[in-house]
């Protein structure tokens, strides 16, 4: 990766400008030991950008995602813009950010270290050598399905939202999918709820008829309740899982669980050229903003699958990769994955100590 590539940087809300900030020192240093030329753009987004501009994706900031190579995203929302127009909540910034930008394929791994088998709550026999890739549809679904409102006077309302899929959103999804089966273990699972919902009677009928085209891939189906239980029963039954946006929202946080803390996990949004936003799973959790207890390592992970899935620098995701797997081996932990009397580090010095084991590398 020898040419410029610009990131933009979203820092957003909450614990979102303190775990980016780490990430941020993470892409300087391999921009060293790699000789990269990443240069890092930010603009404000979610409550932040409203406060300053009035709406949660202002244009500054959507000019900027458009027009930067790849896109590193904190997290938005926060208890002071619950009471304001639903239009201009931070969240809406998601979802007019993977809009906008067709981001459509969203890779959630679920990986869990060794050295945190212990900070899972599921036995370490259970979740050892756990490692699971859910593919969620990003930008269709009830999330953007319509029409959708609440109406009635107050006493009588009535709340509704619409969940749409056609056929080809259904492909779209099913061929990155199947694409990423291939290149793990050759199984995917397929979550739905044919037996209630129409809708999910179509997906099911669209993944069957694309397996046709991926024969060396084992298909398999599951409902989506059967598949939650199975999750935190015996998750190393799945390699990759593949589905809704609903469903695909519920299940990544319920498998970020297994890994011992939602602070571990990374995602990536990717549009059909490679193009990805890439941000932690988990939420701004403003109940520790700026005290320094955030865990800045799936932000950091992050950056590892933006090396990967846009710049194709597979040796320097890996270097990322390795020096947090370094970290948590030399004993670093923020509070969400250490154990009874382990110390504590802050967000800062988790970050410092993966930037010196980056050097390392």
């Amino acid at each position: 990766m020898s040419d410029k590539k610009t990131i933009a940087v979203l820092p957003g809300d909450g614990i979102g400008p303190e775990v980016t900030a780490q990430a941020v020192r993470v892409i300087e240093q391999v921009n060293g030991v790699f000789g990269l030329s990443c240069t890092i753009e930010t603009q404000p987004v979610g409550g932040a950008a409203y406060e300053l501009h009035g709406h949660p994706l202002p244009p500054s900031t959507l000019d900027l995602a458009r027009s930067a190579d790849a896109i590193l995203l904190g997290a938005v929302g926060g208890p002071q813009w619950e009471s304001i127009d639903r239009q201009l909540r931070p969240e809406k910034a998601l979802l007019g950010l993977r809009s906008e930008l067709e981001l459509f394929s969203n890779l959630r791994p679920a990986l869990l270290f060794p050295e945190l088998a212990d900070a899972s709550t599921l036995k370490p026999e259970v979740v050892s050598g756990l490692d699971i890739m859910i593919v969620r549809e990003l930008t269709g679904g009830i999330y953007f399905g319509g029409p959708r409102a609440i109406e009635g006077e107050k006493g009588s309302r009535k709340g509704y939202n619409t969940m749409v899929y056609s056929e080809a959103e259904i492909q779209r999804i099913g061929h990155s999918a199947f694409q990423m089966a291939m290149q793990r273990d050759r199984r995917l699972c397929s979550v739905d709820k044919a037996n209630v919902l129409e809708v999910s009677e179509l997906w099911r009928e669209v993944m069957i008829d694309l397996g046709k085209s991926y024969p060396e891939v084992e298909l398999s189906h599951m409902y989506i309740d059967n598949a939650c239980m199975q999750l935190v029963r015996a998750p190393k039954q799945f390699d990759v899982m593949v589905t809704t946006n609903m469903f695909g929202d519920i299940l990544s946080d319920a498998a970020s669980m297994l890994t011992g803390s939602i602070g571990m996990l990374p995602s990536a949004s990717l549009d059909s050229r490679g193009k990805g936003m890439y941000e932690p799973v988990h939420g701004s959790a403003p109940d520790i903003a700026g005290q320094g207890k955030a865990n800045p390592l799936a932000t950091i992970l992050s950056v590892a699958m933006m090396m990967r899935s846009t710049f194709g620098n597979e040796p320097c995701a890996a270097a990322i990769e390795a020096a947090v797997k370094a970290t948590l081996a030399d004993g670093f932990r923020t509070g969400d994955i250490a154990a009874d009397g382990q110390a504590i580090v802050t967000t800062e010095e988790m970050g410092t100590a993966v930037v010196d084991r980056v050097s390392k590398s």
